[in-house]
């Protein structure tokens, strides 16, 4: 069995650091301490490990809705690294990165939420439905839940959460608290775990050098009747079954968790994006891996879907735990040459990113009880604690898909009409707006919705992309039966138009 080096040193530290006020009750916390170069070390080991792996899995992002075999050659060299080093799993961290560094860690919700909301770099799925309630006043956590987000359960956070854990070491529960803040941006329910989860797993891996205790004890910040603790659950019970079969965990995950019910993208397609589903990936990487980078980041890509961000979680855990200097050099050399290059939209490079970091996570360790004595940082070490529990679309499931993943109906000033009849108590609409001219660029439609006869809602839907609005309507609280609904443009205008997309039909569980 391998070493458990935290648990080791946790109950040394315990035992040494226990004093009594007189009453026999109190009890100071547990420490451990590092060198300042030491945790540096694996800060840089995070960020660098994070970068290497979005770009070892960018050219297969979501290209595979399988695993990918292992004849298919996964290439990575400093043209790799060029070509996708600008990726939004790094330049959103760097977002709240920015803000805690201008503002310190207890900044509100609200100048999170509007620098996420302002940035100049496109969004998609949960992130951008959370950007569009956030310009349109819909301010954290509203903008995050469910109700308000239809994509709440996708992977947005957590794929941006690794800040979170790389300045909280050795603290999940502070990463928790980060993540509290920011998560609600854009998740809800297992969405909003995904980043929770994320965070620990980084926090944990500052102070373990066993991936299978870092992986355990990070799933305690996670509710235990959560079906995304339950899911993560799964992949460890098939390694601790057969630690040589990381595909016997893949299928085993598979045919249990791969039933999508939010994403309008995703429900009735390969496409998924779920935030569960691709942190199992995560894990099966971090557990078969068994402690050989490139073959953590090999198998968290290999098991498709967003095979470019979870290995980028991967890849960034498995880098914090070994440090830096521990990355095999065939991935750090490429990576040198751009370490000075500022991420886009961002004022940072990797290597100013490392020195922030530093910053943050000497200022998190003095906020949680540690100290910090020269060249010695010792850390108040955090046993995890689950955060509270949520589920997103409780009690409904998806029934029926109108129209398929490709139609599209032109809803314009010449075609002004679009109806459909379901039978069910929710829907999900996708589409958006789009202009062909122009003068147009800054066009806003106005759509009139109704349902049964009855006027609805007005979906205000931008044809900008920065401001967009991801889906056209959704709806979960209808009462169950038949029903009819009915889009028309408000402000109709030549060369613009609304294309409207499949629809998706819930009813009660």
């Amino acid at each position: 069995m391998k070493y458990k080096l935290f648990w080791g040193l946790f109950f040394i530290a315990v035992i040494s650091s226990c004093s009594n006020s007189g009453d026999g009750k109190s009890k100071s916390p547990a420490t451990l301490t590092i060198s300042r170069d030491q945790l540096l070390n694996k800060i840089k080991g995070g960020w660098a490990g994070q970068t290497i792996g979005v770009c070892y899995g960018g050219p297969s992002e979501f290209k595979f809705n399988s695993l990918i075999q292992d004849y298919f050659p996964i290439v990575f060299d400093s043209s790799i690294v060029n070509k996708y080093y600008n990726n939004d799993d790094i330049y959103m961290d760097l977002t709240f990165v920015g803000v805690i560094d201008r503002l310190g860690p207890d900044a509100p919700a609200d100048s999170f939420a509007m620098a996420f909301a302002h940035a100049g770099y496109g969004l998609w799925h949960a992130n951008q439905a959370g950007r569009y309630n956030i310009l349109n006043g819909l301010m954290p956590p509203e903008s995050g839940y469910w109700k308000n987000n239809p994509h709440a359960d996708d992977i947005d956070y957590q794929i941006e959460s690794d800040f979170a854990g790389l300045m909280s070491p050795g603290m999940p529960n502070y990463a928790s608290e980060i993540s509290d803040k920011i998560g609600h941006i854009m998740n809800y329910g297992d969405g909003w775990y995904g980043g929770v989860f994320v965070g620990a797993m980084y926090s944990m891996a500052f102070i373990s050098d066993d991936m299978e205790s870092v992986v355990t004890e990070a799933l305690k910040t996670i509710p235990a009747k959560s079906d995304f603790r339950k899911c993560i659950q799964t992949v460890i019970d098939c390694y601790k079954k057969n630690p040589g079969d990381w595909k016997a965990a893949w299928y085993e995950v598979e045919k249990r968790w791969t039933e999508d019910k939010g994403c309008p993208d995703g429900v009735f397609s390969g496409l998924d994006i779920d935030a569960k589903l691709n942190a199992s990936y995560i894990v099966t990487g971090l557990l078969f891996g068994h402690g050989d980078y490139e073959r953590t980041i090999d198998i968290a890509t290999r098991c498709g879907q967003d095979s470019d961000c979870n290995p980028a979680n991967a890849g960034g855990i498995l880098g914090t735990m070994i440090g830096y200097d521990k990355i095999p050099s065939k991935f750090i050399e490429p990576l040198k040459y751009i370490e000075n290059k500022k991420q886009i939209f961002t004022p940072y490079s990797l290597n100013e990113v490392y020195q922030t970091t530093l910053k943050h996570c000497l200022q998190s360790v003095e906020r949680n009880g540690g100290s910090i004595n020269g060249n010695e940082i010792s850390i108040a070490v955090q046993v995890p604690k689950a955060v509270k529990f949520e589920k997103s679309f409780e009690g409904i499931k998806p029934v029926a898909m109108i129209g398929t993943q490709w139609d599209s109906y032109r809803l314009s000033i010449k075609q002004n009409c679009y109806e459909l009849s379901f039978n069910g108590c929710g829907i999900a609409i996708r589409g958006e707006a789009k202009t062909d001219v122009t003068s147009l660029k800054g066009y806003t439609a106005k759509i009139g919705i109704s349902i049964d006869g009855r006027p609805s809602d007005t979906a205000i839907m931008p044809s900008a992309f920065h401001d967009r609005k991801t889906d056209i309507y959704w709806n979960y609280d209808l009462k169950p039966g038949k029903h009819e609904i009915s889009l028309r443009i408000i402000n109709p205008l030549e060369g613009a138009w609304v294309q409207v997309n499949s629809s998706i039909v819930y009813a009660r569980e």
